[in-house]
């Protein structure tokens, strides 16, 4: 990993440092959004507990790992400069430094964690278990990887961290990469479905049209995140130590990509539709959309927090 094509290691931990400080900012402005989203006029006992818990981890381990970050910087520019053999090149190649294993423990945390909150989104709008079972499998199969990852990373012998991404801690990474996107992608991919046909049925009554449809918001956050784990795939796929800045990039941007879809689900409660005077199929209709709505509400505020419901519409 030392000599390997792309960019020397030493350089990639400070390119690495500076573009995670500028994303984790970002992330930083919009943890504090979602959190007024939350708490602008509301009582406590209103706060959907859960998605707060969430957000709130989201930040947590964020922040964690840049802290850790840092360290990690620090103990190969300054603390070791001098003593490590081989330099700071050799110490950031070095996959069994502590530092180096609890970020990637983090960064192994925080994937975990966005993808449950994608497959507990799928659950709320598609109201069944049965859709959630091969994304739920495939969770698991993120979680193993990761925790193989992070071991073998700590267990890694100097054979295996010079030949990084022929070895067996490389391979296990890429599994972990891998299997992260296909999870991601499944689910988003049925979520935006189950939107979609539900915008499609009520396209042809609805009154108000919204300004930006929150299909196409979870899309764009489904998109930043994909890129950002293809980049690292692809890093992987042409051996270039590229794949160490990505795979700090990634933390913040799983932040910055629920936070988007957490702020636009709250948001959306204050342009609620209004039923059209039509009878019959379609009064059904967008009342299945509504519905449908407060489904997706229920991700940031209590279910019983609409302000409007289907029994006013009655």
């Amino acid at each position: 990993m030392v000599s390997l094509a792309g960019i020397p290691m030493d350089a990639a931990a400070i390119m690495s440092l500076v573009l995670e400080g500028i994303l984790y900012g970002f992330a930083v402005l919009m943890c504090l959004g979602t959190i007024w989203t939350f708490t602008y006029k509301r009582h406590i006992q209103d706060i959907n507990r859960p998605i707060a818990v969430v957000a709130t981890l989201l930040f947590v381990l964020s922040t964690a790992h840049m802290v850790v970050v840092i360290i990690h910087v620090e103990r190969g520019l300054v603390k070791y400069r001098d003593t490590f053999p081989g330099g700071p090149v050799a110490f950031f190649a070095d996959v069994t430094q502590d530092t180096f294993v609890i970020k990637n423990a983090i960064y192994s945390a925080q994937t975990l964690l966005g993808d449950g909150v994608v497959i507990y989104r799928c659950y709320v709008v598609w109201q069944s278990v049965w859709v959630i079972i091969i994304p739920c499998m495939m969770w698991c199969g993120v979680a193993a990887s990761g925790v193989c990852s992070v071991y073998y990373f700590s267990q890694a012998s100097v054979a295996e961290i010079e030949n990084f991404f022929a070895s067996k801690i490389g391979h296990w990474a890429a599994t972990f990469l891998a299997s992260t996107l296909a999870t991601n992608a499944l689910s988003t991919g049925l979520l935006a479905y189950r939107i979609w046909m539900n915008e499609r049925k009520v396209s042809a009554i609805r009154i108000t049209k919204r300004k930006v449809p929150i299909l196409r918001v979870l899309i764009d956050a489904a998109v930043l995140y994909s890129v950002a784990l293809s980049s690292s795939i692809i890093c992987f796929a042409l051996w270039n130590d590229g794949l160490y800045v990505m795979g700090d990039l990634t933390v913040p941007v799983v932040s910055i990509s629920f936070y988007m879809v957490f702020i636009r689900i709250a948001t959306s409660q204050n342009s609620q539709h209004h039923l059209s005077t039509v009878c019959g199929k379609g009064i059904e209709t967008e009342r299945r959309e509504l519905q449908q709505q407060q489904h997706m509400q229920s991700l940031v505020h209590r279910p019983n927090d609409s302000k409007s419901s289907l029994g006013d519409i009655s």
